[in-house]
């Protein structure tokens, strides 16, 4: 990977910050379903200030300027898993020692990363792994429906439909998608019932009033982690805040964010 001279942040594309050389640590953090980089951005900026050179990759399909683009109808778990090694080759040349965060669905990348590939560090936030509308012993049989009827595009919020904000982001996701992301929550939960996971060292984070991905299921993982491994899984529920799920964005949710970003670098920095 080719390094810059100079931080930089450009609307729905990729972002580096770099020092113009390697660091003693680097950063690879992994956005949500229907975001782009920019959510990430802030955020990724304390850590380049801290001397690390950080790397927000654009997810598959994310991040185009047409806000109501169907290409994210076409995702699958191959493109995710796909992205995900390629993510983590071109962020182990930023840095001698490489943490890896993700938030909702990039939380699910992380932790897939942390199990399948040697990190220093793996900090999923707010992970994917289920919802809190949906019961776990039901979510693979819905996910396996979902595929076998039509692709649908819901609106994340019914009310404000394309209004919604941020811009750099999606107004509503396919049900496709979804089911995809489900099929990669099984096969991690498959391999980490059987295998430790490769990464160092583990933490995950959750809101303690998460609204919409379900929090005993990253408790789940945390166990069938630790049952493998020596070195106990982390696992930090962040009280004291409202109910939430985007806990990342600062546009999306300007209050929150700034509150939660210490508690964050306390956690993905240590």
């Amino acid at each position: 990977m080719e390094l810059t001279e100079a931080p930089s942040f450009v609307s729905h594309r990729s972002i580096l910050l770099s020092h113009g050389a390697r660091t003693p640590k680097a950063f690879l953090l992994l956005h949500g379903l229907t975001a782009s980089p920019q959510q990430f951005a802030s955020f990724g900026r304390l850590l380049f200030e801290r001397g690390a050179n950080v790397f927000i990759p654009r997810l598959p399909r994310h991040g185009l300027a047409d806000r109501l683009t169907t290409s994210l109808a076409g995702l699958t778990a191959e493109e995710l898993d796909a992205f995900a090694h390629e993510s983590v080759d071109a962020a182990h040349a930023l840095g001698e020692r490489l943490t890896v965060v993700g938030f909702s669905l990039g939380g699910l990348l992380a932790a897939w990363i942390a199990q399948h590939v040697e990190v220093d560090r793996a900090v999923p936030i707010a992970p994917f792994l289920g919802s809190v509308w949906v019961p776990r012993p039901v979510a693979p049989s819905l996910a396996r429906l979902a595929l076998r009827m039509p692709n649908r595009f819901v609106w994340w919020h019914p009310v404000l439909r394309e209004r919604l904000q941020p811009e750099h982001g999606y107004p509503r996701y396919p049900t496709h998608a979804l089911a995809q992301s489900y099929y990669l929550v099984q096969r991690l939960l498959s391999v980490a019932a059987q295998q430790a996971p490769l990464a160092h060292e583990i933490e995950i984070v959750v809101n303690a009033s998460e609204t919409a991905v379900d929090n005993r299921s990253a408790r789940r993982l945390a166990r069938l982690w630790n049952e493998h491994r020596p070195t106990p899984v982390g696992f930090r529920s962040l009280g004291g805040l409202p109910p939430s799920h985007d806990i990342i964005e600062p546009l999306a949710t300007p209050r929150l964010a700034p509150r939660v970003y210490p508690k964050l670098l306390e956690s993905v920095d240590p």
